[in-house]
Parts: structure tokens; sequence; C-alpha cells
């Protein structure tokens, strides 16, 4: 299944993608949230879906799509885990993965606005895989990891570097911008995708390719890094993990590469649809 929220931002509601076409499912379910994933909404969907199908509203063409999953508990992401992007760096393999967090407010849909911060002068692009927790995970063996996983989404994990590395060390700080995490437009469920770990994933910045890789170069994979994360925190239905990001970002470039008002992102992997934000400057 394809999950989809839509309508306007924070009123969104629940549906699902079927063959090109967008369907309201809210008559059935509140929302795509830890509530949801917690009482195994997933298998109630697809039933509801089996039996309804023929019946269920269309959304129009042209409505606005939010994340797939309502705000979570919490956004957990994985720095350096491309071996190549670890290179482009200039920074070692990591030994283990590295963590740090996006606030769940920065969290838009796939195609809103990127709003590049006040005092921003290096914000930049970073296209990653993201799964999401199908139920409470705490110190999950590595064997029966992909059973804690609900499914997987697009995700560009803007980030701005100054603040990430030039302001105390903290990466949080240049990670959690208001509409820093724009996903989807689906969280598609995990028998769809047959090896996340071979999925093409790219990044355009006005029409020109700049990230074009695959998760065949991760360090730590999907099952490893929910057993590693749960050893630290425990992880809730409907949280968010995004993987990390392959080589291309702009900090890899010399001299650097970063966005501007005007510019226009576009970002996509294999069997989970593509997204394109428009960026501006903020404005008070």
């Amino acid at each position: 299944m394809k999950l989809i929220r839509f309508g306007a931002f924070g009123k969104e509601k629940p549906g699902v993608h079927i063959d090109g076409v967008n369907y309201d499912v809210s008559a059935f379910i509140p929302n795509y949230n830890e509530v949801f994933f917690e009482a195994d909404g997933l298998t109630t969907l697809s039933k509801l879906i089996e039996l309804n199908k023929t019946a269920l509203p269309v959304v129009p063409e042209g409505t606005r799509l939010g994340s797939p999953v309502a705000r979570p508990s919490k956004i957990v992401c994985i720095g350096l885990n491309y071996a190549r992007h670890a290179k482009e760096t200039n920074a070692p393999i990591p030994k283990e993965p590295i963590i740090f967090m996006k606030s769940t407010t920065s969290l838009v849909g796939p195609d809103d606005t990127i709003i590049i911060p006040k005092n921003s002068v290096k914000t930049d692009w970073e296209v990653e895989l993201a799964f999401v927790i199908g139920k409470k995970a705490s110190y999950v063996e590595v064997d029966n990891a992909m059973d804690y996983v609900a499914g997987y989404a697009l995700h560009n994990d803007v980030s701005e570097r100054e603040f990430q590395l030039e302001r105390g060390g903290t990466w949080d700080k240049g990670k959690g911008c208001d509409t820093f995490a724009p996903i989807g437009p689906w969280l598609v469920t995990k028998d769809e995708i047959t090896d996340p770990h071979n999925l093409r994933l790219w990044l355009k910045l006005n029409g020109k390719i700049m990230q074009d890789g695959n998760t065949d170069d991760l360090i730590f994979n999907v099952p490893y890094l929910v057993s590693y994360i749960s050893q630290f925190m425990t992880l809730l239905p409907g949280d968010i993990i995004s993987t990390g990001t392959p080589a291309g970002v702009g900090l890899g470039f010399t001299p650097n590469i970063y966005l501007n008002e005007g510019d226009v992102v576009e970002l996509g992997i294999d069997g989970l649809g593509t997204s394109k934000q428009n960026v501006i400057a903020y404005k008070p």
C-alpha cells in the first residue's frame, strides 16, 4: 500500500494512492499516527480498502499532500552513513552510527516550500531513505528488526551547515529548522519494496543532477539501525528514521554550493515517488 495524507497544513486527512489515483479513507481511519500503527492499522486499512475500494472518494487532483505520517514522537537521523558521502566530506568511516534528531516541527509535505532560515548562508540538501516504525521497539535484536518496520518514504534532510558545524558542535541546530523535513509523497509499506538496500536515490538542483546514488552504499543497513537505535531509546509506532544521504551534497563541492531563494529542488527514490520543493528566504 501507499499511504498519503492530504489537505491544508495541520488539517491533513488520511488517504491511499492506488494505480495513480489518490483516495480518501478518512471515513474509516482518523489519522496515520502512533495510535494507528500501534493498533496494527496497516492490516485494518488493507482489509478496508479491499472491501470498499470502488466506493472510496477520489481526492481532487492538485490537492496538497502533507507528510504521509502525522507528526511523530521523534525523527531520528543517521549521519555519514554512505561511504562515498563520508569521503566527500573528509570524514572517517564511522565505527558506529552517528545519531542526531530533527525537530518534529520541521516536518512538511513533499512539495511544500523550503524556507531558508533567518541568518542562514549555508542551507544544503540531502536526499534520504526514511523508514517508519510500526510497533514499539526497545532493545531489538538485528535478526527480527524488520518486524518493527512499517514502510519507507522519501525524505529531504535539509541542513544548515553553519548552524550544524560551526555553532558549538551540536548537529541538531542545523537540522530542525522549519520546513527542513519534507517527506513523501507516500509511505510505501515494506511488502512493496523487495530490497531497501538496492534503491537508486537522486536529487536535482535547478534541473541539474547533484546526487545520484544507491542504498547499496549504506554503511549501516535498516535492520542494524533499528536494533542499534533501540539500545539507546524506545522507538514508538510512527517514529521516522532517516538513514543518511549519498555523495553530492552542497558541502561536498569545491567551492561549496548552497541553496538560494528561487532555487528548485527535485528528488526521488525507486518505488517511493518523487518530490519537488521551491526555495524561498525567511521573511518575518
